[in-house]
This record gives structure tokens, sequence and C-alpha cells, in this order.
């Protein structure tokens, strides 16, 4: 067992503050009764560290203790059945690491009834290919906790008032000693609210808050695709004790294509040949989403070959400019013949000079 506060914490005795408390950091996270329930042994030395530390980061506590030793005032006699505790609220522990038991603030009281900003909202609109394109203004219906619009958030019935708790004495927190501690925790009565309603509002039974449909209008920007997010500031859930809105967020579904394959900005469309096309070149009109264009296409090219028009394609979500269109060809097979067709590919297949299986030979 540690004879002193430094040998408890396994620090040197010229350890600087920040040394101490990030050494009582870690070993608080260790062993704090939240992460080891039932265990007493490791409650036992929570406390132990507990008391190094409450002597050592007192500038005064730590040169009396180096002055005079553990004999002298606020002394250290070791172990933890006989450290000298000051009481302590393990809730002031989350502000020190940040919730990790339970919640940065601590329960109750003033940081019960602090500001808080309101949640956010997600809504999902589905709209059409064409308008993705071009950008639309779209009514979209939002359902939200808003404060009671008959009592305005107190909670009371209107001409009453909420009346400070006559368990916590308005401060929402309660202490329960054990032994050399006072554990504080949310007053029951009026779960750390530190006031209560005694005749509810008929409207919203108390809660202060009620639901409600809004509609807003939303511009969907062009460029949009399926996942783009809108963002309206402050048309979300309603904070709580004074605090602000949060955000509604508007998430884009977009209608496929009966034409055209999204690839971010560009546009894939399949565009069929003929054997004749393909082989000799042509020139063929393909529809864009700004109208129809003449397509070259080039002697010889292949199924699959890809062709780009610049600049025909989507918007670009963010800055100007939109993305390419991309023709991608695709050769066709007559499934029927004419007699002249027949005549005219048996006379091609005697006078081609192509073995497109001239690879199987070697």
């Amino acid at each position: 067992m540690a004879t002193s506060p430094y040998e408890t914490l396994g620090v040197p005795k010229n350890a600087s503050d920040d040394e101490i408390k990030e050494a009582y950091r870690k070993l608080a996270r260790t062993y704090h009764p939240d992460a080891n329930p039932g265990d007493n042994g490791a409650e036992d030395r929570f406390k132990e560290v507990q008391a190094a530390y409450d002597l050592l980061k007192d500038p005064e506590k730590r040169k009396q203790y180096d002055t005079f030793g553990a004999a002298g005032p606020g002394g250290f006699p070791g172990g933890a059945g006989n450290v000298r505790f000051e009481e302590f609220d393990l809730g002031s522990l989350g502000d020190l690491f940040g919730g990790m038991f339970g919640g940065g603030r601590r329960a109750g009281g003033a940081g019960a009834r602090q500001p808080l900003r309101g949640d956010d909202v997600e809504a999902r609109v589905r709209i059409s290919f064409e308008d993705s394109l071009d950008g639309v203004q779209v009514r979209v219906p939002v359902e939200t906790e808003t404060v009671c619009s008959v009592c305005s958030g107190t909670g009371a019935e209107p001409g009453t008032s909420p009346v400070v708790c006559p368990q916590c004495s308005g401060r929402g927190i309660v202490s329960d000693s054990q032994g050399l501690f006072a554990f504080s925790q949310p007053c029951p009565r009026c779960q750390g609210n530190g006031t209560i309603v005694e005749k509810p509002c008929r409207n919203c039974r108390g809660s202060g808050r009620e639901r409600t449909t809004k509609r807003y209008s939303v511009k969907i920007p062009a460029g949009a695709k399926t996942g783009t997010r809108v963002r309206l500031k402050g048309k979300g859930e309603a904070g709580r004790n004074g605090g602000p809105p949060g955000d509604l967020f508007v998430v884009v579904d977009v209608e496929p294509s009966p034409l055209y394959e999204r690839r971010g900005s560009d546009l894939v469309l399949e565009v069929p040949l003929t054997f004749a096309e393909a082989a000799l070149g042509a020139s063929v009109e393909i529809p864009t989403p700004d109208g129809p264009v003449s397509l070259k296409i080039p002697a010889g090219t292949e199924s699959g070959k890809l062709l780009r028009v610049k600049g025909r394609g989507a918007p670009h979500l963010r800055g100007s400019g939109r993305g390419d269109l991309l023709a991608r060809v695709k050769v066709t097979v007559p499934k029927k013949l004419t007699k002249a067709e027949k005549e005219a590919l048996e006379a091609y297949g005697k006078v081609s000079r192509e073995n497109p299986r001239e690879a199987f030979a070697r």
C-alpha cells in the first residue's frame, strides 16, 4: 500500500501540476466505480487515488505535506482505510473525463437547466431525373417537436407557474451520504430541473413541448443526385431551456432515367449502331439533356467503345460548368434478314480478310 500521495499516483516528488493531473486521470479511469461495478478493491483504490490528487492539486496542501510530511496538517497516513477524505461529488468527474462516465456535465442543478441545442431532423424528398439536372423548388412536410403553443414551454397551465422543488430546494440534485463520501444524483422529484409543475398544461401534459407538422420550401440545386443533403439552419427540433433549435437536413432521392446512367457529373448513354455504321463510320443523332446533337462514329468502331461529347452531362453540384456525355456504342445484330441483306452479307463474307479467331490457331 502506498505511503505517500506521490507513490499513490506514481509520480516523483518534483512532478509538475500537469504530470500529476495526467497520472490522476489515468488511474481514475482504471479504478472508477462505474468502470468496476461490485469491485470493492477497485473502489478503495479509487478513493486513495482521489485523496492523493485532492492533496497534491492544492498548492498550499502540497507545500504543507512536503514540509511536514504525513504527520502535518493535511497529512496522508496511507491506505484507503486511513486516508482523511473531504466530501466530493463523483458527478464532477464528468467534466474532467469528458463524459466518460455518463456525460460531460453534472446531473441536475444549473447543469441540467443550461440551454441545450435542439436535435437535427432529417427528411427525404424524391425528384425526377430531369429536375435533378435543372434544379427544382419543392415543399417538404416535416414533423418536429416545438415549444408548446399553449404554455410557451413552461409545462404549466396558463395562469400558473412552476414552483421550486421542495425536495432539492431548487438545486436539482440531492446528496446521498455513504460513509466517507456524499454522492450527488439528480433529484427524483423534479428530475434535476429544480422546479415542479403542480398543474400541468392540458395541451402538452406538462412537457412544455408538442409535435407539429410544418412545410418548408426547399431549393434543390441543379446537379443534385441521390444522397445530396440540403441544410436548412434552425428548422430542426426546438432547443430546451432557451437553447437554439437544431437544423433540418433534406436528403434527395433521384428517380432513375430510362436513357442515362449517372457517373458523378458525367452521363452515360448507350447508342445502338448497325454493323455497317460501325464498320464504315457514320454521323448519328443522339439525345442529350439540352437537346439532340450529331455524333461522329469513326470507321471501325467496336461495340462498347465510349465516345465523349464534352459539356453535355449534368451540372457540377459545386462550381460552374457541366460534365460530359459518354456515348457507349453497342453494335446490333439483326434477327431477321431480307433476301437482299442475306446475299449482301454472304458476298461480304467471301471477300472479307478478317479472322476474329486468329488467336485460337496459335
